[in-house]
């Protein structure tokens, strides 16, 4: 077991992160699953884990957390999500100050620079002047959540700079899929209208449905981290966003999900409706997004396996299986 590299993971209790930790379980590495809550880890494979619970926003335990780390994959989110976030306090501290950490970290490393790989968000360009994004585009963020990632990101493109560490960000479109056993739930708009749908509510839109949405499957996500490891001295210093140029339809997506599950459940589906945009709605939730992930293809060689329809699919499977335990968040709404 021993001179195997040390891959932390910061986050590996959530939904992306379980899905990371079961895509590293086929390879030669020790795996430091770190979260807030136990983390359930893979029972077989041919890597080595240890699971770690801790608040990475303490002092100190950012440190502690990848001591000895070659590589760091960082999924950490505030509890409060991106629509929670404010311009500081809790939401930036995890964030921007855990990417801060980590590169303080790295500073008193004598071992080499540490690769980073930073789950980013493709929504930091803000409202594109074309579409699909493929990262070269300027960033416009409009979102707090969005200014965070992006002041995360620069960070980490400085200290690659200087040399600190091997920083890359993969800014992540919208992730759907059925949440591991022990992992933390999909609290995503693909899930949230299953659940709707499977209680025989509308499923509601704040927009005409003709908005466009990048949705990527958790295993492609994961698959695509792992990827970036075994690449990251190609890949430092930027950032790269991705997806496969589609862009569904919002209104499509709800009558796909509102047709599948009434395949499951034998009743008729529900019906897809535009209601007015509540307060909370962000600039994000009314143009869409497509983005073009050739460039990080071209380096790594991934891409999407799982389609939308069979992604989809297994998501109704999976969560119609959980039905009669069904939480639909206290009546959040979500309308992108």
């Amino acid at each position: 077991m021993t001179g195997r590299p040390l891959v932390t993971v910061l986050g590996a209790a959530g939904f992306v992160g379980s899905a990371v930790l079961s895509a590293l379980a086929d390879r030669p590495v020790t795996v430091r699953a770190v979260s807030r809550r136990p983390t359930s880890v893979p029972a077989a494979g041919v890597a080595t884990f240890e699971a770690v619970t801790a608040d990475l926003t303490a002092a100190g335990a950012v440190a502690d957390a990848v001591d000895g780390a070659h590589a760091v994959i960082n999924l950490v989110l505030d509890t409060s999500g991106w629509r929670g976030a404010d311009g500081g306090g809790a939401a930036e501290r995890v964030i921007v100050g855990v990417v801060r950490d980590l590169v303080d970290a790295a500073a008193r490393c004598r071992s080499g620079a540490p690769v980073i790989v930073f789950a980013g968000s493709a929504s930091q360009v803000g409202r594109a002047g074309r579409l699909p994004v493929d990262g070269t585009e300027p960033d416009h963020p409009e979102t707090a959540y969005d200014r965070q990632k992006l002041a995360a990101e620069t960070l980490l493109e400085r200290a690659t700079a200087d040399g600190t560490v091997r920083g890359v960000t993969l800014r992540l479109p919208t992730v759907f899929g059925a949440a591991r056993p022990g992992g933390g739930a999909d609290r995503g708009v693909v899930s949230t209208m299953i659940r709707r749908a499977f209680a025989g509510d509308p499923l509601t839109m704040w927009h005409d449905g003709t908005v466009r949405r990048e949705l990527l499957h958790v295993d492609d996500v994961a698959a695509a981290f792992v990827a970036a490891l075994g690449h990251a001295d190609a890949l430092a210093g930027r950032h790269w966003p991705l997806g496969d140029r589609h862009g569904e339809p919002v209104g499509d997506l709800f009558r796909t999900i509102a047709t599948l599950v009434a395949a499951e459940t034998g009743r008729p589906p529900v019906p897809v409706v535009s209601v007015p945009p509540p307060a909370a709605a962000r600039p994000s939730d009314f143009h869409s997004m497509v983005v073009d992930a050739s460039a990080f293809t071209a380096v790594t060689g991934w891409r999407p396996r799982v389609s939308l329809g069979e992604g989809l699919r297994r998501t109704v499977r999976a969560l119609g299986r959980a039905e009669a335990g069904l939480d639909l968040g206290a009546g959040l709404v979500p309308g992108e």
